[in-house]
C-alpha cells in the first residue's frame, strides 16, 4: 500500500506552461483522502514551490523537498526540518572555476530563498531562470555573500547550452568528486553539497515518518528524478520524460500537458 507519493514540478505536476491542472488537483486531494503524504520535490528554490503548492489547497501537514534535495520543508508553518549546505570554502571554490569567464555564470540560492549571481550583471538565462521561479537575480560580489553567513543550499551555473557542454566536459568529474551534481536542464549544470538528492532527503524524511521504500510512489521527468525513482517501490516516469529517466522507472504514465500525473495517481494509488 501507498502511504507517501513524491512529485516532481516541472514537466510533472505542472503544464509547459506552468500551470497545475484540475486533474492533478483532483486526484491529489483523492490521495490525501485516502491517507497518502504528499511530499513535493523539485529542484526549485522556495520562491518558486510556495505559491504553487498553495495552489494545491492541500489542508494537511505535507511536505516539499527542495533545491535538488538540499533544503527540506513541513508546510503547515514552512519551517526547514532537515537540509546540506555548502561551506565557505565550497562556494569560493565554486566561484574561482568561473571568476574570469564572462559567458558563464555561478548563482546561489540561501536560506532566506535570495537567488544571489556572483557577478556585476546577470546573464539573460540567469534573468530568464530567475523569472521562472519568481525572483529576480541579486548581483553581489563573493564577499558580500560570504559576510552574510547564511546557509547556501546548492550552487548552480548558468550558461547558454554549447557553453554549458564545454564547461561541463571540463570540469563534471573533478566537481562531481567534491560535489552531487546535475545537470538539471540544457541552461544549468547543478553542484550541490555531496551526497545531496531528491533520494537523500527522501529517504531521511520517510525514516522520520516511519514509512518504507516499498510504501513510496514518485514520479518525475528529469535527470535530477533519477536516483529517487530508482529508490521508491512505485516509480512512474512521465511520458515527457527522457530515455534515461524512463529507463530508471519502472512504470511510465502520460505527459505533463495530457494530465500524466493524475492518470498515474488514479492507476497505482487510487485504483
Amino acid at each position: 500500500m501507498i502511504k507517501l507519493i513524491a512529485i516532481d514540478l516541472d514537466g510533472t505536476l505542472l503544464t509547459d506552461d506552468h500551470e497545475i491542472p484540475k486533474e492533478n488537483i483532483e486526484a491529489i486531494h483523492a490521495a490525501v483522502k485516502k491517507g497518502v503524504k504528499i511530499v513535493i520535490s523539485t529542484g526549485r528554490p522556495m520562491s518558486g514551490v510556495r505559491p504553487i503548492f498553495e495552489k494545491l489547497q492541500l489542508s494537511e501537514k505535507e511536505f516539499v523537498i527542495i533545491n535538488n534535495g538540499s533544503s527540506t520543508y513541513e508546510t503547515s508553518r514552512w519551517q526547514l526540518i532537515d537540509y546540506f549546505n555548502l561551506t565557505d570554502k565550497d562556494v569560493t571554490s565554486l566561484y574561482q572555476l568561473v571568476e574570469k569567464e564572462t559567458d558563464i555564470q555561478l548563482t546561489i540560492f540561501d536560506e532566506d530563498g535570495y537567488y544571489f549571481v556572483l557577478a556585476e550583471n546577470p546573464l539573460p538565462v540567469v534573468t530568464f531562470d530567475a523569472n521562472i521561479v519568481f525572483v529576480k537575480p541579486t548581483p553581489i560580489t563573493l564577499e558580500q555573500l560570504l559576510e552574510r553567513h547564511k546557509i547556501n543550499f546548492q550552487g548552480m551555473y548558468l550558461a547558454e547550452p554549447a557553453v554549458l557542454d564545454n564547461f561541463q566536459k571540463k570540469y563534471e568529474a573533478e566537481l562531481s568528486s567534491r560535489y552531487s551534481t546535475v545537470r538539471s536542464q540544457n541552461y544549468i549544470f547543478e553542484t550541490l553539497p555531496k551526497g545531496a538528492t531528491k533520494a537523500s532527503a527522501l529517504m531521511k524524511l520517510i525514516e522520520e515518518l516511519n514509512i518504507s521504500k516499498e510504501e513510496v510512489m514518485a514520479i518525475g521527468d528529469g535527470n535530477n528524478d533519477i536516483e529517487m525513482l530508482e529508490m521508491a517501490g512505485i516509480s512512474v516516469a512521465m511520458g515527457n520524460a527522457g530515455e534515461a529517466v524512463k529507463k530508471a522507472a519502472k512504470y511510465q504514465t502520460d505527459s505533463n500537458n495530457n494530465n500524466g500525473l493524475a492518470k498515474a495517481i488514479n492507476k497505482y494509488i487510487l485504483k
